[in-house]
């Protein structure tokens, strides 16, 4: 049985990659991740690309690629146990008998701290949520008037967090920062309120403050 790694990659910039990241994916068989996590890693050997419609039976060979004996990584943007690719891997290892003593687990640095550091918040002191992959955003109601500051990734556009909020009484004059491609040349900042964001465009790439 071989060696399964889980390499979180960061937010997106080279720079924001970990040595350990770096020569993890250079002492594996095979690294298996999107074209934008791949071209981070110049010292790669073969590789695989998955996009989000055929990712869960990539990692599902990978999984099996593992078993077989291979080393294998994957890259996870951001983090992997924060919106990444621990917890699918996980339920497949299960489901397929791989020895989860055998998965290598490496860290990145989520976008939702480099938002936290770039608005100097102290993020231990925020409510956390990620939204992808999920349709109950009402779940964000219970923490959005505790008193804290609410750091999330959307599960749809901005402006449609920014909409469900508006139609469920959420102030509109309450601060919005929101963090777009965050770590890349073209990183944007909009500091406003509810009410504005809910009529402006983002790329998906985005984490909101409020």
């Amino acid at each position: 049985m071989g060696k399964l790694n889980i390499v979180g990659v960061g937010p997106g910039s080279k720079e924001y990659l970990t040595q350990n990241a770096i020569e993890t994916v250079e002492n594996s068989d095979i690294t298996i991740g999107s074209q934008r996590a791949l071209d981070l890693f110049e010292n790669k050997k073969e590789y695989i690309v998955f996009n989000v419609k055929d990712l869960t039976k990539k990692l599902e060979e990978s999984v099996e690629m593992a078993k077989e004996g291979k080393n294998i990584t994957i890259l996870s943007t951001g983090d992997p146990g924060f919106s990444g690719v621990l917890k699918p891997i996980k339920r497949i290892s299960n489901e397929k008998g791989f020895n989860i003593d055998n998965i290598n687990v490496i860290p990145g640095i989520s976008s939702l701290q480099l938002a936290a550091s770039k608005n100097h918040i102290n993020w231990d002191e925020a409510n956390i949520i990620t939204f992808h992959g999920r349709e109950n955003i009402e779940d964000i109601l219970q923490y959005i008037n505790n008193g804290k500051t609410t750091i999330a990734l959307p599960s749809r556009k901005v402006k449609d967090m920014a909409k469900f909020l508006l139609d469920n009484d959420v102030n509109p004059n309450r601060e919005v920062i929101v963090c777009e491609r965050l770590s890349y040349p073209e990183e944007r900042i909009v500091k406003s309120n509810l009410k504005e964001i809910a009529n402006s465009e983002f790329t998906y790439m985005c984490v909101m403050i409020i």
